[in-house]
């Protein structure tokens, strides 16, 4: 006989207005222009919508040098590009769409006019990312410090800098982790400049609250989304810390471990900004295969932002 499980399905979860914005781009650059289209790298961080843009025609390269047909456009990705990049691309006379999300593009303005008004910039964020690659190639190399941890925050001095100080930082990073090295700077330079509006995207944040309001009561927690993807790893590392130690990472090809679930009363589901809302009903009509399911929605937040396309596009 079936037992009784209980899910708690986190609102809002899955695409930010970022990401539907920049896979809209690809859909409209192929409807436009017809295929292929070039993407550089991933457009966003899923597998599963790489390869569903794949089947209509994108073709996605490492670098601007990788496209073989000069006279189709390629498209930027959400993460958002070095300077260098356009510029190569303007050089080789492509054409070109910026699919960088908004709030990334923000970022990359800050660090100009930081850079402009004379300060030594801080930037808190993971090496390596695309976004931070992106950021710190709005600048001239040396003009931006990465803070990755705590213990980086704790090695500065102020020798390391000749100019009055400002920190920016990754737009998908965990909200707590974030504010205890934003701590740690402020107590070291008091006179610190911040973000005039905090640089953590909305979605971000809004995520990551509904995962810690629903952690306690959990089992289980999975978020669906893929390894690569920064918020969805780190909405795994804000179930685990709000109380939920069995919380996961569900990405394309995980099986999923069916026989935990079966010994769980309660779990919780959310997803990262870049994974599909398909995926998290997979998920759940897979669960109720073997459970009789109640399912609860916790919402937190409503989010109604929308993004305008490229003029291009429009």
């Amino acid at each position: 006989m079936k037992k009784h499980l209980k899910i708690y399905l986190a609102s809002p979860r899955g695409f930010c207005a970022g990401v539907k914005r920049a896979i809209e781009i690809v859909d409209k650059s192929l409807i436009k222009y017809g295929a292929p289209v070039y993407v550089r790298h991933e457009i966003v961080h899923n597998k599963q919508v790489v390869e569903d843009l794949k089947k209509k025609g994108a073709i996605f390269v490492d670098e601007i040098t990788d496209i073989e047909d000069k006279t189709r456009p390629v498209i930027f990705s959400a993460h958002g590009v070095p300077k260098s990049v356009p510029e190569e691309a303007k050089e080789k006379k492509l054409s070109y769409l910026d699919a960088t999300c908004p709030l990334v593009s923000k970022v990359h303005r800050e660090s100009e006019q930081l850079h402009k008004r004379g300060y030594d910039i801080i930037l808190i964020g993971h090496n390596n990312h695309p976004e931070v690659i992106g950021t710190m190639g709005q600048l001239p190399k040396g003009a931006i410090t990465l803070v990755e941890t705590m213990e980086d925050a704790q090695t500065l001095v102020d020798s390391d800098f000749s100019k009055p100080i400002a920190y920016i930082t990754q737009t998908t990073l965990s909200v707590d982790d974030t504010a205890e090295i934003i701590n740690c700077l402020i107590k070291k330079f008091p006179n610190i400049k911040a973000p005039v509006k905090e640089d953590i995207c909305y979605a971000t944040t809004n995520r990551q609250l509904a995962v810690k309001t629903m952690a306690p009561k959990c089992d289980m927690f999975f978020i669906v989304g893929s390894r690569n993807s920064s918020n969805s790893v780190r909405l795994v590392e804000v179930a685990k810390k709000a109380g939920c130690i069995n919380a996961q990472l569900v990405y394309f090809e995980k099986e999923i471990p069916f026989k935990d679930i079966q010994d769980s009363k309660t779990i919780g589901i959310s997803s990262g900004a870049s994974a599909p809302e398909e995926l998290v009903q997979n998920l759940i009509n897979k669960v109720k295969k073997d459970r009789i399911v109640t399912i609860e929605e916790v919402v937190v937040a409503e989010e109604k932002v929308i993004f305008k396309l490229p003029k291009e596009l429009n």
